[in-house]
């Protein structure tokens, strides 16, 4: 049986893609990739160019812009022989979004085990201290 803490968990992680959003972590999992994306960056290039400053064939680069693509991250336009790549925000949004969601989510839930840590310590330590003597009152 769900509890309402899952239910709340399996809503707030229901609500992306989960494909997308893997694809997109795994593109951004590797350091090549997070290099690529930052050359694009600053603008169209052909694959050629993107490929240029690494110590790897061009196929490699290449698979390594394939996942890019997969994940939405890169968009390829075709000019001719040509193959310019661009880099694609989307993703990225989405990413942002569900990274601030997940933060607020589990920022409450914290709060909410804090104020009752809290409350049980505040219990406990009542518990422990004995009544204070009343004061008689003199007629």
């Amino acid at each position: 049986m769900l509890t309402d803490v899952e239910v709340d968990i399996f809503i707030l992680l229901g609500e992306y893609p989960a494909m997308q959003l893997d694809d997109t972590l795994i593109a951004l999992a590797d350091d090549t990739r997070r290099s690529i994306l930052r050359r694009l960056a600053s603008g169209e290039a052909r694959v050629t160019e993107v490929a240029e400053p690494f110590d790897i064939s061009l196929n490699s680069v290449s698979k390594h812009i394939r996942i890019l693509e997969r994940a939405g991250l890169v968009r390829r336009r075709v000019a001719g022989r040509d193959h310019f790549l661009a880099l694609e925000p989307r993703p990225f949004d989405e990413l942002t979004q569900w990274m601030q969601d997940t933060r607020k989510f589990w920022s409450s839930r914290l709060d909410l085990l804090e104020a009752a840590l809290r409350a049980d310590d505040a219990i406990a330590k009542a518990k422990k201290t004995p009544p204070s003597p009343k004061k008689r009152s003199s007629k």
